[in-house]
């Protein structure tokens, strides 16, 4: 059969033709190894610091606050310490009837308050205890590495009977000819152990309650601070799909310029894309005309020479409205903040191509979700569906059909736009062979063999492409796959 090369690609194409595509899709973005945002890293570090702090304070405070506990424990055994030394020292203890100096548990077995009076200048020592011990001895502090508080004085915690744990205070007095003594008050530490997990348990509830507030005010701050980059980042959307020309509104002096900076590049961007289509249709004007001259007077002679004139004028025209075509897609697809609407362009092309195509009776039939919209200019779009379209009605017999639709699962929005036809197809071979620039398959039809090409190319520019295939009615099926706004 054959076929006008006048006319996009999806993934799958032959990768042997020339204008395809044929780099592979960009490797799926690993999430774990994605660096964490601003916002998060600030969150992060303040997070990381306010808890050391509040842990380094919080230890601080029980550990002052346990000590505080422990002399205040302390002092009131001392007074009990006191007055056995006053009593042994005036001769008026009797080991006898020692009595309970005041504090009734010291009469009661095993009450957890004791006291041990030991005369160590004797061997073996002589040891007198509170009737709460029974019979029972009070480990030595100064043995267990206990620590020197006061001059002769020493507090220390022992195990005591019946694994009690103990708070323990002793001192050592001389008398002389009356003997030296190692004299101890024990009581048990519950008191200040309930006092300090108190503490503790208070402590850990206020920093926690401290904490997340704080860390509730870092977050606040903290996208508070950052709402500038997220308005700016909206803005940069909402100029990709064309919704907006530039950057605007009042930002923080230290990004203004960033966004200064980039209103620039915007705008230059849109003078290069000026200047370059200007430039473009200045040497197609350039150009076309001389050749059209060579053309004209070759084909007012005869011979071989005029027809090998006519034969490389054609050639010419053929490379210069290719190349020229190539800058001018080019020159549009450099400023990607345009958008179109797909529907409304594909059913201007159907009603088109119906009139064209009227003598004939060919059925074109369109369809497009309302909202798809193309990101890039409708021109660009109705040039590759307009080729596309055009190359079909020349072979169907009956029917040609547009669709589109939205692609999911792409790394990035995309569209498909597919055009179907009843004429005769192609084959494999020939498929990869028409997307050759200035490939035709049959003369007799009209044509520069230029427009596969064209929309392969200009489909590539915009990071899509374009598939050939067979049709379900057995004609040609092309499908373009292109970026959605």
């Amino acid at each position: 059969m054959t076929v006008s090369a006048e006319g996009p690609v999806e993934e799958g194409f032959d990768a042997s033709a020339p204008s395809a595509r044929t780099e592979s899709p960009p490797a799926a973005v690993d999430s774990s190894r994605r660096p964490a945002s601003i916002a998060v890293r600030l969150f992060l570090s303040a997070a990381l610091w306010t808890g050391a702090v509040l842990l380094i304070v919080g230890v601080t405070l029980s550990s002052y606050y346990t000590r505080s506990v422990e002399r205040g424990f302390d002092q009131r055994l001392h007074v009990y310490l006191k007055t056995l030394v006053a009593a042994v020292a005036d001769g008026t203890f009797s080991r006898e009837d020692p009595g309970s100096f005041g504090e009734p548990r010291f009469d009661l077995p095993l009450s957890g308050w004791y006291w041990q009076i030991t005369r160590i200048d004797r061997d073996p020592p002589e040891s007198t205890t509170s009737k709460s011990l029974f019979e029972e001895q009070l480990p030595r502090p100064s043995a267990l590495g206990g620590s020197d508080a006061l001059v002769g004085t020493r507090e220390g915690y022992v195990q005591g009977p019946e694994d009690q744990r103990l708070r323990v205070v002793e001192r050592t007095i001389d008398l002389g000819q009356d003997g030296r003594y190692l004299i101890a008050i024990g009581a048990a530490s519950g008191e200040i152990d309930r006092d300090v997990a108190d503490f503790n348990f208070a402590l850990l509830v206020s920093f926690l309650a401290l904490g997340l507030g704080l860390m509730a005010t870092t977050w606040f701050q903290v996208v508070f601070g950052l709402r500038p980059l997220s308005r700016m980042r909206t803005q940069l959307s909402e100029i990709r799909r064309g919704g907006r020309a530039g950057l605007d509104g009042d930002f923080p002096k230290e990004i203004a310029p960033l966004v200064g900076e980039l209103n620039a590049l915007l705008e230059s961007n849109r003078e290069i894309v000026e200047r370059a289509r200007t430039h473009v249709g200045n040497l197609a004007h350039g150009l076309k005309t001389p050749l059209s001259v060579i053309a004209n007077e070759a084909h007012a002679g005869e011979g071989g020479f005029a027809e090998k004139v006519r034969e490389q004028a054609l050639v010419m025209r053929r490379q210069i409205d290719h190349h020229l075509e190539r800058a001018r897609l080019s020159a549009g697809v450099a400023f990607t903040g345009e958008t179109a609407e797909v529907k409304p362009a594909l059913d201007a092309l159907a009603r088109t191509m119906e009139k064209v195509h009227r003598d004939r009776t060919l059925i074109v039939e369109a369809s497009a979700p309302a909202e798809l919209r193309f990101r890039g200019e409708r021109q660009d779009l109705e040039e590759m569906v307009g080729n596309l379209v055009d190359n079909a009605c020349k072979w169907a017999k009956t029917r040609v059909s547009l669709s589109a639709e939205p692609l999911v699962g792409r790394r990035r929005p995309s569209l498909r736009i597919v055009i179907e036809d009843d004429g005769p197809g192609l084959g494999a071979d020939q498929r990869k062979d028409v997307l050759r620039r200035g490939r035709r398959l049959d003369e007799t039809k009209p044509g520069s063999g230029l427009g596969l090409a064209i929309v392969s190319d200009l489909a590539a520019m915009y990071g899509g492409g374009l598939q050939l295939g067979a049709s379900s009615s057995g004609g040609l099926r092309c499908e373009l796959e292109l970026p959605a706004a």
